[in-house]
């Protein structure tokens, strides 16, 4: 147990299994198919590594940076890209991989930004659904888990850029983002 956090909210394990299960539905749905995978950065990042040992179908992966949060607990509803892609998305079949969709507004900008390239679809993958805190609808293809609304971290997930390294999902102690006058 972190000393900043209160619980295990998703053990290793049980996030190794549903990355598999993602894995294999994907696989399945993109059959004779070749993706790009697009990691959100920089909490989608470690899922992402694991979601495409998991895929059995040609796959390439490239990343982009957004930011709506900056170090705060709390989104600022201002989506900006820091990186974008390094590739095309022309006529490619992109599945968007996010570590968390809460509010939604990243994700809806996100999502609109690449259809708008012309790609042949556009999914959505998220390892934790978080719709209590939802203001935009997001439409999510392949789903880890539904979560309540509480702050986690690890397993990518972070606060202030820190405990990205937990290997669980853990709900972070409101005394660590209260304190701050956030």
């Amino acid at each position: 147990m972190h000393p900043d956090c209160e619980r295990v909210l998703i053990s290793e394990k049980e996030i190794q299994a549903k990355v598999a299960e993602l894995g294999r539905c994907i696989s399945n749905d993109y059959a004779g198919k070749e993706l790009l995978m697009i990691g959100v950065l920089k909490g989608a990042a470690i899922f992402l590594a694991d979601l495409v040992r998991e895929i059995a179908v040609p796959t390439q992966y490239d990343f982009m940076a957004l930011s709506s949060y900056g170090s705060a607990a709390k989104s600022s509803g201002r989506v900006r890209i820091l990186k974008d892609l390094a590739c095309e998305a022309r006529g490619r079949h992109i599945i968007i991989v996010e570590d968390i969709v809460d509010t939604g507004l990243t994700m809806n900008f996100l999502a609109e930004n690449l259809s708008s390239r012309d790609p042949a679809s556009v999914k959505i993958c998220t390892l934790l659904d978080k719709p209590s805190r939802r203001i935009k609808p997001v439409k999510i293809d392949y789903k880890g888990f539904v979560i309540p609304d509480k702050f986690v971290v690890g397993y990518g997930l972070d606060y202030g850029d820190r405990y990205r390294n937990i290997p669980c999902i853990m709900v972070l102690s409101p005394k660590i983002y209260t304190n701050k006058g956030e």
